[in-house]
């Protein structure tokens, strides 16, 4: 590969570093020393939800906001997508979602309706009930946070990765974005019952140990999401950049920012893979190891002969919530 190639894949990362949603979690580094510690044998901050110990598992409880632009200019999609990122979060966990309460503010009663219609049509679509929540229409403009309640028999978490295992990239490319932001779009035309049996397939996989560590692909893109596994663990990734499930006609830089409707990363041990990834393909869902596990925490990148850092966790941490002893989820039960 010539020297114009290899630069090449430098200004990609570079671009999709200063671009992806990192800013935003590297704000939890400011608030991570002020917390509290957790009550013993709970599971500690830093996953994609709350994981308190309960008689049957655990019980989950998670939280998102939207980006206040966002529920501006596409208020029925954002109410959409308040219900289904954190039925990702549970998902992800190895839960199944129970509940979910909200809280909106808005200055324009049509634009409050058409959120909690998207809302309702989400909740409907997963069958989870909204119970609750908060509204205030005297806003100088329009808010919203959802919250949601689930279960786990067995956690999938971003604390159990360990070096030697292989990561796992499994994104529904059955969509199209969002317009005008890098939202990949591949839930609300889908049919219902199918969506709720591929959110099914992650606890399915919890139970059947067939992955250790996962999280669900947020707003700070793929590597992004991975930065943060990685930090949970006090683990590196190496990643091949051309095993990654992508649509034909998108480019890197864009697919590298998305934060897809349906787009996980797992963690699995060699002779679980083929199971694994038969699970999610059996669904119609791209599923492909994209990398390795290894014990430097460090996040490289590499397409064909070149390779590149994207960022080093040991010099700069981003949300500042790591747990070096912690136990897997199977010794924790």
């Amino acid at each position: 590969m010539s020297q114009k190639q290899r630069l090449d894949l430098a200004e990609l990362l570079q671009k999709v570093h200063d671009y992806s949603g990192l800013a935003h979690k590297a704000d939890i580094a400011r608030i991570a020393p002020s917390l509290t510690a957790l009550p013993d044998g709970w599971h500690p901050n830093g996953d994609d939800t709350a994981a308190i110990p309960c008689s049957e598992g655990y019980t989950l409880l998670a939280m998102e906001g939207l980006l206040t632009a966002f529920v501006a200019v596409d208020p029925w999609f954002a109410g959409w997508c308040s219900v289904m990122v954190n039925v990702s979060d549970i998902a992800a966990m190895g839960g199944r979602p129970q509940a979910i309460v909200n809280a909106l503010w808005s200055h324009d009663p049509e634009s409050a309706e058409l959120i909690v219609k998207g809302m309702r049509e989400a909740a409907d679509t997963f069958r989870i009930p909204i119970v609750g929540g908060h509204t205030n229409l005297r806003s100088n403009q329009p808010q919203l946070a959802v919250g949601i309640l689930g279960r786990a028999q067995c956690l999938l978490s971003s604390f159990g990765a360990r070096p030697g295992q292989l990561l796992v990239a499994a994104i529904d490319l059955r969509g199209a974005y969002q317009a005008p932001y890098l939202n990949w779009n591949a839930a609300t035309t889908a049919p219902a019952e199918r969506l709720r049996g591929d959110i099914e397939l992650l606890p399915c996989i919890a139970e059947a140990g067939l992955a250790i560590a996962a999280k669900d692909i947020s707003q700070a893109g793929l590597l992004g999401t991975t930065l943060m596994l990685m930090e949970s663990a006090n683990v590196g990734v190496n990643i091949k950049l051309d095993a990654i499930p992508k649509p034909e006609k998108v480019t890197w830089q864009d697919w590298l920012c998305t934060f897809p409707s349906y787009g996980y990363l797992l963690t699995t041990d060699h002779e679980h893979l083929p199971m694994l990834l038969e699970r999610f393909h059996a669904r119609g869902i791209a599923a492909a190891q994209i990398g390795e596990i290894a014990s430097s925490p460090q996040l490289w990148v590499a397409t064909n002969d070149d390779r590149q850092l994207f960022h080093d966790l040991s010099t700069t941490p981003l949300t500042g919530l790591s747990r070096p002893q912690m136990p897997t989820p199977q010794q924790e039960l």
